[in-house]
């Protein structure tokens, strides 16, 4: 069972971490598993920027065999940066926080209506299931590293330029030396 990179035969695939088409003759990854639902094997197929941070371990292990992938040692970096902080596979974008009733699950406390929050999901049984949130500020903390912006921008394809650039403005500003 072996993972594979291969070209798209057609878009009717999703990628299983940002929900988004894989276009035709688009370098896709496939992580092969036994299948969770009955028998035989399943594949989920992944771009592969997605599967650099969603499922590094299965992605680091097929690099070696894959013949022609599109951006390759950036790949490698980013899925061994995942890889080495074991919390970062679980973002699932950045959004403004609809409600003031959900809690962080770093520091316990309320995610005030409005503010920037981190989504997580967590990997089990073939799929990815919510797992909560954490507030923006909060990220250094439980992510282990502050250098999470290109995930979260990776897994916000809905948000406006505007918030893109405000979500990085509030990165920056949060990075910035005391």
């Amino acid at each position: 069972m072996p993972h594979v990179f291969e070209p798209a035969p057609s878009a009717r695939a999703k990628c299983r971490g940002c929900g988004q088409p894989i276009n035709k003759a688009e370098v896709r990854f496939g992580e092969r598993m036994p299948n969770p639902f009955g028998d035989g094997e399943a594949t989920l197929w992944f771009h592969p920027v997605c599967a650099a941070w969603k499922r590094p371990a299965p992605l680091l292990e097929a690099l070696p065999a894959a013949a022609a992938v599109p951006d390759r040692d950036a790949l490698e970096r980013q899925a061994q940066f995942a890889n080495a902080h074991p919390r970062v596979p679980r973002i699932d974008g950045a959004e403004r926080a609809p409600s003031g009733r959900a809690s962080c699950r770093h520091c316990k406390a309320v995610i005030e209506k409005g503010c920037w929050r981190i989504r997580l999901v967590y990997f089990e049984d073939g799929r990815f299931s919510p797992g909560g949130s954490v507030h923006l500020g909060c990220r250094r903390e439980y992510f282990e590293t502050g250098d999470v912006l290109a995930a979260l921008l990776q897994f916000s394809p809905a948000l406006a330029e505007s918030d893109r650039a405000e979500l990085t403005r509030a990165c920056a500003e949060d990075s910035a030396p005391a």
